[in-house]
């Protein structure tokens, strides 16, 4: 068991689906707190490796990365996908979790899955498409969803560098509750792939104390990282005061 820090709350950042914790990078570079960039398992194996496993098979992978951190109190931090990868992580770490912040992402009701947030065509059609055609878009669905405000180049790249993911992740229903701890939905305004009224749907769900608006497509952490970071600073602002009954140091609030 690792002897925790009791001095500082740390980050854990959950990526999207197709996506390493490297595409938060530019977000984390200039932090003054601990930070986990939190891999999905088998990433540098084929997709073979992993086209059986489980969304409990993720997170079993996941925890054990948080585990073995040397920090106690945590943030989680979860993006798109991951939103729902998050909830059942936060409900094995409930004595560590200082708080949650979902940006664009996905949160389904209890019992619910990923495909559980769509809307009901999607929701009728993805499971035929996942079997099918497999969890990697088009290239075309891709930049004009995923990437619809990066420059070429960087959409170039999330499309060359996209790791598809097991259908389970997709499929597998979650039967936890969204955490009473303090909460913040970071919204997309420009974002493609996660519809604002269906971000609506998901902040329902999740029932933030607070809710701030991003102009970025759904890709923030490359689009707006400055814009992310300050965001998150002043969540973790609010979140040091429940903690330890005090500010943080760079607090500005």
């Amino acid at each position: 068991m690792p002897k925790y820090s009791q001095e500082k709350i740390g980050f854990v950042f959950l990526n999207g689906a197709g996506l390493e914790g490297q595409i938060w990078n530019k977000v984390v570079e200039e932090f003054d707190h601990p930070c986990l960039l939190v891999e999905f398992p088998s990433r540098n194996s084929s997709f073979n490796s992993r086209r059986g496993l489980s969304l409990e098979d993720y997170v079993t992978h996941m925890k054990r990365q948080v585990d073995e951190w040397g920090i106690h109190k945590i943030i989680i931090v979860a993006h798109s996908l991951g939103g729902i990868l998050a909830l059942k992580l936060a409900s094995g770490l409930t004595d560590r979790l200082a708080g949650i912040v979902a940006v664009g992402a996905a949160i389904p009701k209890n019992g619910g899955s990923f495909l559980s947030t769509l809307p009901l065509p999607q929701r009728l059609i993805m499971p035929v498409i996942l079997r099918i055609l497999g969890t990697k878009p088009p290239e075309s669905a891709l930049r004009t969803g995923l990437c619809n405000d990066l420059s070429p180049d960087q959409a170039t790249k999330i499309v060359n560098d996209f790791i598809p993911e097991a259908v389970r992740v997709y499929t597998d229903r979650i039967n936890v509750s969204v955490p009473d701890v303090p909460k913040l939905y970071v919204k997309l305004t420009n974002d493609k792939q996660l519809s604002l009224s269906l971000q609506d749907k998901m902040i329902s769900n999740f029932s933030p104390q607070s809710v701030q608006s991003l102009e970025t497509g759904h890709l923030p952490m490359i689009s707006n990282p400055e814009g992310l970071r300050s965001i998150l600073e002043n969540f973790l602002s609010i979140v040091s005061r429940n903690v330890t009954g005090r500010p943080h140091k760079n607090s500005l609030v």
